[in-house]
């Protein structure tokens, strides 16, 4: 067996890594696609999935360090005898929510490449020295430059709470971005990444020549792990841990090409050996979990949401479709394509197991307000159902619907929505993890929600009433003979109607039959 590594956990610069005997997958070949076959480009993709590490590596190969290279697929097909000089800029730290944070932060870099290269500084502006940064530089060096930025939009995401500061930091980028068009004839190669993709109007007006790699198949392994790299790579990591559960936790992301991993998802297991929530848990998406409230997204349509490429680029302040801001920071993945005459249409829904469960549970959160009841409700839920006690589950999402504040419902729309209380039943479910089915078509039209637990399937049915329930619920589940798919497993089937009442906020039916 191959000997075990260091593992890069929170490393992203490439050097250190070959250097000091860390695991590295080798991404040097799709770095010389890239270089082969254009000038400039964009590429979006979620935080912490390896665009730095890989803006790093263009770096290194673009200032000739071969001895980084060893035993990489760039080694044997790239000219050492070249060092382009490199401009390297990025917004990962930074405050961003005043005007002054994005202009102090750039002026720092700037002065620290105008010490590095021995420029003199000439003018005052930022657009005017990065300008004549790119002009010296390449008659210094008599080479064209390399511009690489890492996490081009965070001055604006960070300012996302702050509409007028998002909008003074995105002018001020789009006219610093246009630079690179303006001086293309002083350019070797550029690179921009980020979590979003702002659109060409908004942001690159100025810049229009970017070739976005986003959606381009053959560049969907770029960032990420593969199955084939956690195979080979890490194949020593892999003893005494479960090779299906890595993939259901932590596989699932897709750009229309290979899926992958999140890598500081598979750092983080290999360390600790334990499977747990590491990425979502790095970052707390209180803005977008807020969001879904407010535009009454609820959990159930998250698992099947419908999308196309211009919903999916339709990122700006004020203008931000639900669709593209999920998919874009990587709580919704693509999971088919469909084309329909000229458009392409894109299946969105949950990558994997951790972010099925960890969004659920943010999202209960955002009701319960009160995080030890949350806890001690999913236990008492997976208790319940172990024991297959019925009765003990309509007390449970009863209590659980009178434990939500007043002030919640005076305050959100979101109630008035149909799929509203369904929703809460499905969050409380998925925040377990537990296998559950939404909208499953059956030959008689679509269940709401399938449970397989313990060796039993539990079928749910779910119907908004004014004030007496009529079992409407139940009716349906049984005219439409919903539990005939799920024959086959020869498994204890349950129907389960269940009324809410839009007036008193909760459930007034609970009717159970077996099959």
């Amino acid at each position: 067996m191959t000997a075990r590594k260091k593992l890069p956990i929170g490393i992203q610069t490439f050097r250190e890594i070959r250097e000091k005997n860390h695991y590295y997958v080798d991404k040097t070949a799709l770095a010389l696609q890239l270089i082969n076959g254009g000038k400039h480009y964009f590429l979006s993709r979620p935080r912490r999935f390896g665009k730095s590490l890989f803006l790093d590596t263009l770096k290194e190969l673009f200032e000739g360090n071969e001895a980084l290279f060893q035993g990489l697929a760039a080694q044997h097909q790239w000219d050492w005898s070249i060092h382009y000089p490199v401009l390297r800029f990025s917004f990962g730290s930074g405050k961003f929510t005043d005007t002054q944070g994005l202009p102090n932060t750039l002026n720092t870099q700037l002065r620290h490449l105008e010490q590095h290269f021995g420029i003199s500084r000439q003018f005052d502006d930022m657009g005017g020295r990065f300008a004549d940064l790119i002009v010296q530089v390449q008659q210094q060096t008599a080479l064209p430059v390399v511009i690489l930025i890492d996490e081009y939009d965070k001055p604006i995401l960070d300012a996302l709470d702050y509409p007028e500061i998002a909008k003074i930091n995105r002018d001020f980028l789009r006219g610093f971005y246009g630079i690179i068009k303006d001086y293309d004839a002083y350019i070797k190669f550029s690179f921009l990444t980020g979590v979003s993709k702002f659109s060409k109007v908004s942001l690159f007006s100025g810049l229009n020549n970017l070739y976005d790699i986003t959606l381009v198949p053959e560049f969907s392994a770029i960032c990420g792990y593969t199955d084939q790299d956690i195979d080979s790579v890490f194949a020593p990591e892999l003893e005494g841990l479960d090779r299906q559960a890595i993939r259901e936790w932590y596989n699932g992301y897709n750009w229309l090409g290979e899926g992958v991993y999140n890598p500081f998802d598979i750092l983080q297991l290999f360390k600790s050996r334990e499977f747990k929530n590491y990425w979502f848990e790095s970052g707390t998406p209180t803005f977008l979990v807020e969001t879904l409230f407010k535009r009454q997204v609820t959990s159930i349509k998250l698992t099947n949401m419908l999308s196309n490429s211009a919903m999916l680029s339709s990122f700006d302040i004020g203008h931000i479709a639900i669709e593209a801001l999920l998919f874009q920071s990587g709580y919704l993945t693509i999971h088919e394509v469909k084309r329909i005459g000229s458009q392409t249409l894109y299946r969105l829904g949950y990558p994997n197991k951790e972010v099925y469960q960890s969004l659920n549970e943010s999202l209960l959160s955002m009701l319960v307000q009160d995080q030890s009841a949350q806890v001690e409700q999913g236990l008492q839920l997976y208790t319940l159902l172990e024991a297959n006690d019925l009765q003990g589950l309509k007390t449970l999402f009863h209590s659980f619907f009178a434990s939500i504040p007043y002030h919640w419902y005076t305050n959100n729309d979101i109630q008035h929505y149909e799929g509203y209380y369904a929703s809460v039943f499905y969050s409380y479910f998925a925040a377990l993890g537990l296998d559950v089915i939404v909208e499953d078509a059956t030959n008689h039209g679509r269940t709401d929600m399938t449970l397989k637990f313990n060796g039993r399937v539990y079928i749910f049915e779910f119907k908004v009433v004014e004030l007496t329930p009529k079992g409407e619920a139940m009716q349906q589940l049984k005219e439409r003979r919903y539990a005939d798919k799920y024959r086959y497993l020869n498994q204890p089937i349950y129907l389960i109607g269940v009324d809410f009442c839009r007036v008193d906020r909760n459930i007034v039916g609970f009717e159970v039959e077996v099959e």
